[in-house]
């Protein structure tokens, strides 16, 4: 006996209704009755997540160890780089004083000693001026031996003259090895721009040095400015060359407070630039991090 009833049939069970009216998902419905599709997890979606705290100690281990592994090239170019910017700003320095401007602030400014033999602040302008202009020019001395006063007395001695051009010899010398030094920083410059604030830590390295050396170089003068005004001299000149008569024009146009102010010009304005190259290039915790993290970006 056969039964007839749905279903009944061998695989009715897996037969799939025509219609059975059964209704779908709600999940699956949108607003007008479409089916939805699922949609797909955002590729980016991950980028939001915050990684683990292990994984961010990791990266910034790496970062810092990226910042302290320092190639020996550009290391041996920083302590160049340290120990001959001092020379470069004291040169520099030099330079900005041995000028007629300030010839014009030291002979007019209150308090100045006068000349006890008849120059006049207009008079020291004038005959310093030559003998500032033969520092830097390429004239021979006869650019000052030749130059005479109204009554037709010569200006300054042989003696004079003779030291003058000594002194234009140590000057130019060391215009010109300010100007290599200079060429010297450009192609570091140049050559240290693939290692990240490597030429900003020279100068740092460099500020520090001559902040300490202005510093031992102000203590000896305010110790014994006779002293260290003689040694220097001996240093660069011989003996009997570089002293003069109270009545000889080097000494009326170039006084004792004139070569001390001028060495405390000079020792402003070294310090000066040098405190704001140290600040300029602090290596401060954010300026490493950005340079580690620059150096881990040219590894990956």
């Amino acid at each position: 006996m056969t039964d007839k009833r749905s279903g009944s049939e061998p695989g009715a069970d897996f037969d799939e209704p025509k219609d059975s009216g059964e209704p779908d998902f709600a999940w699956m419905k949108t607003d007008d009755g479409a089916t939805a599709v699922p949609a797909e997890p955002h590729p980016t979606g991950a980028l939001n997540v915050r990684p683990p705290e292990n994984e961010v100690q990791r990266r910034k281990d790496q970062r810092e160890a990226a910042a302290r592994s320092k190639p020996v090239g550009p290391r041996i170019v920083q302590v160049f780089m340290a120990v001959l910017l001092p020379f470069l700003l004291l040169v520099a320095a030099v330079r900005a004083v041995a000028s007629p401007l300030f010839l014009w602030a030291e002979y007019f400014r209150p308090g100045f000693p006068g000349d006890g033999y008849g120059f006049t602040p207009d008079d020291r302008l004038t005959y310093g001026s030559y003998a500032v202009d033969f520092l830097a020019n390429v004239a021979g001395p006869r650019y000052l031996g030749d130059l005479v006063f109204p009554n037709g007395d010569r200006l300054f001695t042989s003696g004079e003259v003779s030291h003058m051009a000594d002194v234009k010899l140590v000057v130019l010398s060391s215009y010109g090895a300010g100007l290599a030094i200079l060429i010297f920083f450009v192609v570091a410059f140049i050559g240290l721009r693939r290692t990240p604030r490597a030429f900003a830590r020279g100068i740092f390295a460099g500020s520090l040095v001559t902040v300490g050396l202005i510093g031992a170089l102000a203590v000896a003068a305010a110790l014994g400015w006779q002293q260290f005004f003689t040694e220097f001299h001996r240093l660069f000149f011989a003996d009997g060359t570089w002293t003069f008569r109270l009545e000889d024009t080097l000494i009326r146009l170039f006084p004792a407070q004139f070569w001390m102010d001028a060495a405390i010009t000079i020792g402003v304005l070294v310090l000066l630039v040098s405190v704001l190259m140290a600040i300029f290039c602090w290596p401060t915790p954010k300026r490493r991090e950005g340079a580690a993290g620059h150096v881990e970006g040219q590894a990956e």
